[in-house]
């Protein structure tokens, strides 16, 4: 049984209709649908059941709502405390198994210079995965994606992420440049042609 969809009529969800009633509503591209599966509402044309249904074409998104300095703030302290976690506790669960002292504080030291190398694989992967973002993203519904607002490649995310070094080199004036244009992209998202997107809510 297909999945009945709610629309936003007059600015307010209604429904759920079927797709028989969704034809016969005669739903327009830019109409927002979802479901009780879909995180969020989107354009009809962003959707591929309605847009074979109403037999529209995907039409190009620009995005509109991008993720505040606040929010992109949050989630980079929440994604440092997830890998630094991960990372103690990998250690220390390895050093349980180490009789020399001397040794298990090697593994403790080692970590200073672990921590920041997994945490650039992981925001690599994470960025250019299915949710266009990491953990702390995902918590803050923000989502990282390229100028129309979709899924970057790995090799595009990794080079954001070396971009990254140009923010933070700067004295950190980098990640200001958010607040001087319409986009709030930092100096990174420039160099690397990315927008950090909030989804739409209702």
């Amino acid at each position: 049984m297909d999945e009945p969809y709610f629309v936003v009529i007059n600015g307010k969800p209604e429904g759920p209709y079927n797709l028989s009633q969704i034809k016969a509503m005669g739903i327009k591209p830019g109409d927002f649908l979802k479901t009780r599966l879909m995180d969020d509402y989107k354009e009809a044309h962003e959707i591929d059941e309605i847009r074979a249904l109403m037999g529209f074409g995907k039409e190009a998104f620009i995005p509109q709502y991008f993720g505040s300095f606040e929010q992109r703030l949050l989630a980079a302290a929440l994604d440092w405390f997830f890998v630094a976690g991960a990372c103690i506790v990998i250690v220390f669960l390895i050093s349980l198994f180490m009789e020399d002292k001397e040794t298990r504080l090697v593994a403790a030291f080692s970590l200073f210079a672990l921590i920041p190398f997994v945490k650039f694989i992981y925001q690599a992967l994470m960025d250019c995965g299915a949710n266009q973002g990491s953990y702390g993203k995902q918590i803050l519904k923000i989502r990282v994606g390229n100028l129309q607002g979709e899924r970057i490649t790995l090799k595009h995310s990794i080079g954001r992420n070396f971009a990254k070094l140009l923010s933070a080199g700067t004295f950190f004036i980098g990640y200001l440049f958010c607040f001087f244009n319409k986009k709030q992209q930092c100096l990174h998202d420039i160099v690397a042609g990315t927008l950090v997107v909030k989804d739409r809510l209702f």
